[in-house]
């Protein structure tokens, strides 16, 4: 592999890449406007953004691994500082997250911002059955957290090294194959000449650099880059289905009491309002017109 890039990372790319003959993966995210977006729907604290920004690089990372359409989202929860962090991501490619936190704070380690606390890791295929894995939120940062899961299930072995500034979330994720290989030590290699990786080179070193900065011994394949987004799946489609769900009761209860129901999507800040006229709309498909139920007979 030659080093011939210069600059920086490519901003909002996804770039995967595998060893030659070792049986070992590789996938390098790199989230500019994508981290921005989700950072301008809340005002963040900066020891917010961090965790923020490493789960969205993460979740990235781990859906382009998916093997199914389906969504992956990934659920940190804790009794501390920051209370909820979520990030949702698709096999298609966009993501999205947000977090809720209270008073102040601190830098520090996960426990230090999150108290006590897990993280989930859900599978939801278009087709098939969801499945669920949780372990402490214990660790420097969620990439630990991350590790920890695939550790204690029977997943590939797996390893990240994830960097944030005030620009931009970058991730780094190996990952053993199943199929066999001809070189033993090729996972453990490769995973020793990772873990030298700086957060200065993550955040600054395009990738062709990076690579062969790490891995300039090793005969590196590495793929045309895809393109990733911060997008939100809410609609107001997606809300008239809520609604309906409560009925059309309690939704006319709510307008009644309030005048009109405004509801506020946290992932992207995006307002939605129903008023009586629309409330009635809601539930009109249900309704047959006496002039109608008429001509039936």
């Amino acid at each position: 592999m030659s080093a011939t890039a210069t600059g920086a990372p490519q901003p909002d790319t996804l770039h995967r890449f595998v060893f030659e003959h070792l049986g070992v993966r590789g996938e390098l995210v790199c989230l500019d406007a994508a981290f921005q977006a989700v950072l301008s729907r809340h005002p963040y604290p900066s020891p917010v953004q961090r965790p923020l920004g490493e789960a969205l690089a993460a979740v990235l990372l781990l859906t382009a691994t998916l093997k199914f359409e389906g969504r992956l989202t990934l659920q940190a929860q804790g009794s501390g500082p920051i209370r909820t962090l979520v990030v949702q991501g698709t096999h298609r490619g966009p993501v999205r997250g947000l977090a809720r936190w209270e008073n102040q704070v601190p830098e520090g380690s996960l426990q230090q911002r999150f108290g006590a606390g897990h993280l989930a890791l859900t599978l939801e295929p278009t087709r098939g059955e969801r499945y669920q894995g949780i372990v402490p939120l214990e660790g420097p940062g969620l990439g630990a957290a991350i590790e920890a899961y695939f550790g204690h299930s029977e997943q590939l072995p797996t390893r990240l090294w994830l960097a944030v500034d005030d620009n931009r979330a970058v991730g780094l994720m190996l990952q053993r194959l199943p199929d066999g290989v001809e070189d033993a030590d090729g996972w453990d290699r490769t995973v020793a000449l990772a873990d030298t990786v700086q957060e200065r080179e993550l955040l600054t070193l395009p990738v062709q650099n990076l690579l062969h900065r790490l891995f300039h011994e090793e005969d590196v394949r590495l793929f045309e880059p895809e393109p990733v987004a911060f997008r939100c799946s809410c609609s107001r489609g997606r809300i008239e289905q809520t609604l309906r769900a409560l009925g059309q009761t309690e939704v006319d209860a709510i307008v009644e009491e309030q005048g009109d129901i405004a509801v506020t999507c946290e992932f992207c800040n995006r307002d939605y309002r129903f008023d009586a006229v629309d409330a009635r709309e809601l539930f009109s498909d249900s309704v047959v017109p006496s002039g109608v139920r008429d001509s039936m007979h």
